[in-house]
């Protein structure tokens, strides 16, 4: 049994997964990772990258339809549908290929199969690898799925889930998006860029409910003059599935009704944690709707077994799970300064067009928190950079205390914005101040000068607008 005892054994090698195990092999701990489908979890092969790889064909796309506007001539664009398709499943594999060479330069070993607890000290898999291993700490990476809603269950034909719609049979000329947060609005992006006639419906208030309001209400501007419907504070009410087309009935909350027929739903109400037949129930760890309980260093209930990634909760974001892990198995090493992950500052990124991207708190959200607040705006037609890219139309926003000019938050919408933002993350981060931003030296012409600008006018200063 000597093959099967490790120091650490992760529970699915998502991006948490597999870069937590990378992490303990390399403070010294024997490691595996079990991972019951693919190397990447979701991230890699059905999320994060092969949803950019299709926005990226959208974009350049878009490009070429405006192709007059910078002086250049591309009569009657076209694309193959099929061709952007598998570009984006070419993409996941080669990235997901790369996570395997990683583990194995780590001398990580991978367990192909499903996990499940027999007890707090062991766990036995079924599949490739079938047995029983046992650990000295155990770490739950098992990620998270797409929530389904009675009447609104994905059937792989006519209502879609994110992995039907990366590969679609066809190109839909119509569709109905369900949701708003960022998978729902990236595929809307997507699939408006490349001539689908979509609505989007949004139970909440605004689109892209967890970003500051007049960010979003100015994506959402700037995503309905190109073209894309948007119905906020309303619900699908109904929806009837016929062989190759939906009737949608979408209501209002004035309780107003309206019926689309259209090609394709996409289902998009976000995710919840996979937290089923890991066999918890034989351990300590508790579990609340579908998210384990954990401490600010990912332990569970059950000493010795951890949770990290989106199966933990809320921010469900990749990089959160990476940094969660990470720290985790410091911990777990024995490595001083390890200190916890602090929810405020972790970035949050929608690849839609146009880009949004946030860290911190809104303005509303620092409001009721009981801050005095000084605000910074600065668009993006007032930056050289912006106009010569012919992307003039965005906003950068800044939040801070106005007692002790902490950076409380900071939200753009724009070009872009998704690669910005992590300056603002790395100045929260070193607990940099409005007076340190504003001598901070920009460089020009790049967009990053709207950066300062926003600091410069939360204090009265903007020189360009």
């Amino acid at each position: 049994m000597a093959e099967n005892n490790f120091d650490v054994i992760i529970i699915g090698a998502g991006p948490g997964g597999y870069v937590t195990a990378i992490r303990a092999a390399q403070l010294g701990l024997k490691t595996a990772v079990v991972e019951r489908e693919h190397l990447g979890g979701i991230c890699l092969n059905w999320g994060c990258i092969p949803t950019k790889a299709l926005l990226r064909s959208a974009e350049v796309y878009r490009n070429m339809k405006h192709a007059k506007n910078y002086g250049l001539s591309c009569d009657n664009p076209s694309f193959d549908f099929e061709a952007v398709i598998q570009r984006s499943r070419g993409v996941s594999k080669q990235l997901t290929g790369g996570v395997g060479h990683l583990l194995k330069k780590n001398k990580v070993t991978v367990i192909n199969g499903e996990a499940k607890f027999d007890g707090p000290k062991k766990i036995n898999v079924e599949g490739k690898d079938k047995g029983t291993y046992t650990a000295r700490h155990y770490i739950i990476a098992t990620g998270a799925r797409a929530r389904s809603l009675p009447g609104l269950e994905a059937d792989g034909k006519v209502v879609w889930d994110y992995k039907k719609a990366m590969t679609p049979d066809k190109m839909p000329k119509s569709l109905v998006v369900v949701g708003s947060g960022a998978i729902g609005i990236e595929f809307a992006s997507f699939y408006h860029t490349m001539g689908t006639d979509v609505t989007v419906v949004e139970i909440m208030t605004q689109i892209m409910p967890v970003e500051d309001k007049e960010v979003a209400t100015l994506a959402q501007k700037m995503m309905t003059k190109d073209g894309m419907k948007i119905l906020t504070e309303a619900k699908v009410a109904n929806l009837k599935r016929n062989a190759d087309n939906v009737v949608v009935t979408i209501e209002t909350k004035d309780g107003k009704k309206q019926e689309l027929t259209v090609d394709r739903v996409i289902s998009a109400v976000g995710v919840i944690g996979n937290t089923e037949n890991l066999g918890l129930e034989s351990t300590k760890v508790k579990v609340d709707r579908n998210v384990i309980g954990t401490d600010e260093f990912s332990r569970t209930a059950e000493p010795g077994i951890y949770a990290i990634g989106d199966v933990a909760g809320p921010p469900m974001l990749a990089h959160k799970a990476e940094h969660e892990g990470v720290i985790c198995v410091e911990k777990i090493a024995g490595e001083k300064n390890v200190h916890p992950l602090d929810p405020r500052k972790i970035p949050g990124c929608t690849y839609c067009h146009p880009q949004v991207a946030s860290v911190g708190l809104t303005e509303a959200k620092a409001k009721d928190a009981g801050y005095d607040v000084k605000v910074g705006k600065f668009p993006f037609i007032g930056n050289g950079k912006a106009v010569a890219l012919g992307e003039a139309e965005g906003l950068v926003k800044t939040v801070f205390d106005a007692k002790t000019g902490e950076l409380l938050g900071a939200h753009m919408v724009g070009t872009e914005v998704t690669e910005l933002i992590q300056g603002f993350v790395i100045a929260m981060g070193l607990e940099t101040t409005e007076e340190d931003l504003m001598h901070t030296v920009f460089p020009h012409p790049t967009l990053s000068e709207m950066m300062h600008e926003s600091v410069l006018d939360a204090y009265g200063r903007a020189i360009h607008f």
